[in-house]
């Protein structure tokens, strides 16, 4: 009876193994932006490597699972800055509530920066859904801290291509008028058409 037992569990053992080993072949990892893919800047972009986790980011923070998911850091010479996150959920319903919450929170980010400082002024945009796969929206927040004297501008896209999702931030000094929105949402749609 032992036996019996021992051999089902290695038997059980192995069809997990040989799943793991289709569906890993299956789905091949998604892919993150280029540095050249990333709108124009001053001075040229840099990429650095792709990590595990998510990245710091005060507007999207803990919304997407940080063991499903993964960033990559981009930067400038000068001020202007990006990140992309990539997540894998368990499922396409799941990658449908999580662009849901990533959209409440990314709307909801210039409200929470006025409750941290009621200083600042300025204002958060909707620019629409990009018709790319099953879609990438992009917002803009542009915010002035007159008593700090600083002036930002970012930029978020969220976008989904089945079961992953991806957001992209891109930031710098300036304001809305200097940024590059056209070159954003380029940027937006190869974020999601490059993950498969």
């Amino acid at each position: 009876m032992k036996l019996l037992r021992t051999a089902a569990m290695t038997t059980a053992a192995l069809g997990l193994t040989l799943t793991s080993l289709s569906w890993a072949t299956a789905a091949p990892a998604p892919k993150f932006l280029a540095a050249a893919e990333l709108p124009p800047a001053l001075t040229p972009w840099t990429a650095g490597p792709v990590a595990p986790g998510l990245p710091a980011d005060f507007c999207t923070g803990t919304t997407a699972p940080q063991a499903s998911s993964k960033h990559r850091l981009y930067s400038t010479e000068l001020d202007a800055n990006a990140r992309q996150t990539v997540t894998v959920a368990a499922s396409e319903a799941k990658a449908k509530v999580l662009v849901i919450r990533l959209r409440a929170a990314v709307e909801s980010c210039f409200d929470r920066m006025k409750q941290e400082n009621p200083n600042v002024d300025g204002e958060a945009l909707y620019h629409g859904k990009l018709p790319v796969e099953e879609g990438a929206h992009v917002y803009s927040i542009d915010s002035f801290d007159p008593v700090g004297g600083s002036n930002d501008v970012a930029l978020y896209s969220v976008g989904r291509d089945g079961r992953t999702v991806t957001v992209v931030a891109w930031g710098q000094l300036g304001d809305l008028e200097d940024a590059a929105l056209n070159g954003f949402q380029q940027t937006a749609r190869t974020s999601v058409t490059k993950l498969y």
